[in-house]
């Protein structure tokens, strides 16, 4: 598997561990020997792998929890670490996501999350060729 699939792939076990609200595959994912950080819409910055999870077991154990998909995702792989870029579709709304991902142990590991607000895709005007830019 080339570098860039197996961090699409670490980005698609990511949501569906959301999706399926499964804590013990989201506390997997993330890496457990570098610095974390996340970055939850209209949240404070959090840092630190308790805080990180702690706000996952927050919302993964609500009811409340959005259903949510990833779209788009596109990876960029720096040595052993890896960006990932993608949209975040949810019943509310869509948000634009970054995920930042270190090579740790063998495996890509989640060291970042970041989702804000974003128009949805459908909003870009006809015939644009230019990536949608977020700043």
């Amino acid at each position: 598997m080339s570098r860039d699939a197996a961090v699409l792939f670490a980005n698609d076990a990511f949501y569906l561990a959301f999706a399926t609200r499964d804590m013990a595959a989201m506390d997997d994912i993330w890496a457990r020997r570098a610095a974390v950080s996340c970055l939850h819409p209209g949240w404070a910055p959090l840092t630190g792998r308790d805080a990180v999870m702690e706000s996952w077991r927050g919302i993964l154990g609500s009811p409340d929890s959005p259903q949510i998909s990833c779209a788009n995702a596109q990876a960029t792989v720096i040595g052993d670490v890896a960006v990932v870029v993608c949209g975040e579709i949810l019943a509310q709304g869509t948000l634009a996501a970054t995920n930042v991902f270190a090579f740790e142990d063998g495996a890509w590991k989640m060291v970042h999350h970041h989702a804000a607000p974003a128009p949805p895709p459908e909003t870009a005007a006809a015939g644009d060729d230019a990536p949608p830019t977020l700043q």
